[in-house]
């Protein structure tokens, strides 16, 4: 117990800095110190990577930056190094061997190791473990669906070498496959500082006040819900930050515009996004505003199969909108129309489906199906009530009936979850794999569409997560997305891409990537 007291107390004196105290922030450039400051709309939660009650990219964006991932994820779904130099299947695709970069250091000095992300895991899913981002581990051998080890069989998570870390799967899995599903959810703790401590306790930690960890930026400070200081991690392995120091404050969304404009910030996530009204006043203030090229949106009219039972009005319903409107209504030319839910980048992408409006084939379909004039109730939030009425306007030239209801994003999910509603206008953040979007919402735990029978959605997906060939793979997907377009338990509508405010004063960012909660800090460099 003396061995861990000091070792924390070690990690403590590290973290903070001289003469300062853990409660304040870091005051702004004084004396040449290069300083970025940082706009972020909500708080982080939690310091501990593990321990985030709602997991929310705002939590994710922090981690990124005080502690380690294997690699970096860009915005197209390509990868490069971060933790891991290298990585490769093994197993006939079901291991995946990362050869980790022996650089790669905490902040105390001490040397990442293999057995660091073994123990890793080891802790977060042993039982006693009162963690809250267990999940991400129940794809590993030897854990329950829960991702708790179960104790029977060995945990698929192992140093096989000083610096080779080598995870095994209950299922094939690509490493293109898992890191991109899971890189944000995986991290490296100190767990040489957590020697003797009872798994049950570990989340009590003070250590999770001043955490030490290994990513590109080092803890200074923090006032809880309101801002956090760092410093550049002038050891990290993928090069020095070009800043001394990263002020991180939370301020309403609203303001964080302004708060650039008037030199208050330097840049602010995620991305420096702007909406399309706001762009010309960023430009008009000398900020060169841009347009991603990669997705970051991804719009559905989400449909309760269950009360709109019958596959051919739901079809009805996705040829009645005049899915072009509506997207250049609501992205103001940037974005796409889709009939499919697979990003575009992705390399089992069928096409883009059908997206034309045909009021005629709707009218045809509606006759088919007997539709009676039922009045349907169709949610939103309140900044999507104007693309609502437009789609109840479209849907009534087609005959469809609909009312509106506009409540929060909370309400409107629940709403649907429980069968409230027919109808929810709903957006998403995409990634690159083709289940993205379609596995988590049809299982039995999250049948948010209430589906009567998802057994051809379930056989189709575990034949795809099972298959390593890519052209097979390829035509596993189209297979799902041809059952999915005859069904529509939920119509696909555009994908969006982001504007971005360029930052005047830091050189480097890659701001489409800051979607999949992660940014090339140390590629930064203030001006």
């Amino acid at each position: 117990m003396k061995k861990r007291t000091a070792a924390l107390l070690l990690a403590l004196a590290l973290a903070l800095p001289l003469g300062g105290c853990a409660s304040q922030p870091a005051a702004d450039d004084t004396a040449g110190e290069r300083v970025v400051q940082y706009g972020l709309s909500n708080a982080w939660d939690s310091l501990m990577p593990y321990n985030s009650p709602s997991g929310s990219n705002y939590s994710r964006i922090i981690y990124d930056k005080i502690y380690d991932r294997l690699a970096y994820v860009h915005a197209d779904g390509t990868l490069t190094a971060r933790a891991a130099q290298s990585w490769e299947s093994v197993d006939g695709g079901y291991g995946i061997e990362f050869h980790l970069d022996p650089d790669c250091a905490f902040h105390d000095g001490t040397s990442v190791t293999a057995e660091h992300w073994a123990e890793t895991i080891a802790l977060l899913t042993d039982g006693a473990c009162p963690t809250l981002g267990r999940s991400a581990f129940s794809v590993l051998t030897g854990t329950d669906e829960s991702g708790v080890a179960t104790g029977t069989e060995a945990l698929g998570a192992e140093a096989v070498e000083e610096y080779t870390l080598k995870l095994t799967f209950k299922n094939p899995t690509t490493p293109e496959d898992f890191l991109l599903d899971k890189n944000r959810e995986y991290y490296v703790l100190p767990t040489h500082l957590l020697e003797g401590v009872d798994p049950s306790e570990v989340m009590e930690l003070d250590l999770w006040t001043a955490p030490v960890g290994s990513g590109p930026c080092v803890f200074v400070s923090e006032v809880t819900g309101s801002s956090l200081t760092l410093k550049a991690n002038a050891d990290y392995q993928l090069g020095a930050p070009g800043f001394d120091t990263l002020v991180i404050t939370v301020m309403d969304k609203s303001s964080l515009l302004t708060a650039l404009i008037a030199g208050d910030l330097d840049y602010y996530a995620f991305g420096g996004s702007v909406t399309e009204d706001n762009a010309p006043t960023a430009e008009a203030a000398g900020f060169t505003v841009s347009e991603g090229t990669t997705p970051n949106t991804f719009y559905e009219l989400m449909l309760n199969c269950e009360t709109v039972s019958d596959a051919r009005i739901r079809r009805a319903v996705e040829y009645a909108l005049d899915k072009e409107l509506l997207c250049e209504q609501s992205t103001g030319g940037h974005g796409a129309v889709t009939g499919t839910s697979i990003l575009p980048s992705c390399e089992s992408y069928p096409g883009p489906g059908e997206t034309t409006r045909n009021l005629e084939l709707s009218m045809g379909l509606l006759e088919e199906a007997g539709y009676d004039g039922e009045v349907y109730t169709l949610a939103c939030t309140s900044n999507r009530s104007g693309l609502a009425a437009l789609m109840q306007q479209q849907l009534d030239e087609a005959g469809i009936a609909t009312t509106i209801e506009t409540v929060d994003s909370a309400t409107l999910f629940a709403g649907m979850s429980d069968g409230v509603y027919d109808m929810a206008i709903a957006s998403h953040t995409p990634s690159a794999l083709p289940l993205w979007f379609v596995e988590s919402r049809f299982s039995a735990e999250n049948n948010i569409f209430h589906v009567d029978d998802l057994t051809p959605y379930l056989s189709d997906i575990d034949a795809i997560r099972a298959e390593t060939d890519k052209d097979a793979r390829a035509a596993l997907v189209a297979e799902l997305d041809g059952l999915l377009g005859e069904e529509r338990p939920f119509i696909p509508l555009w994908f969006g891409t982001a504007l971005h405010v360029e930052s005047n004063t830091v050189t480097g960012i890659d701001y489409e990537s800051s979607s999949f909660c992660n940014e090339n800090v140390w590629e930064w460099e203030k001006q």
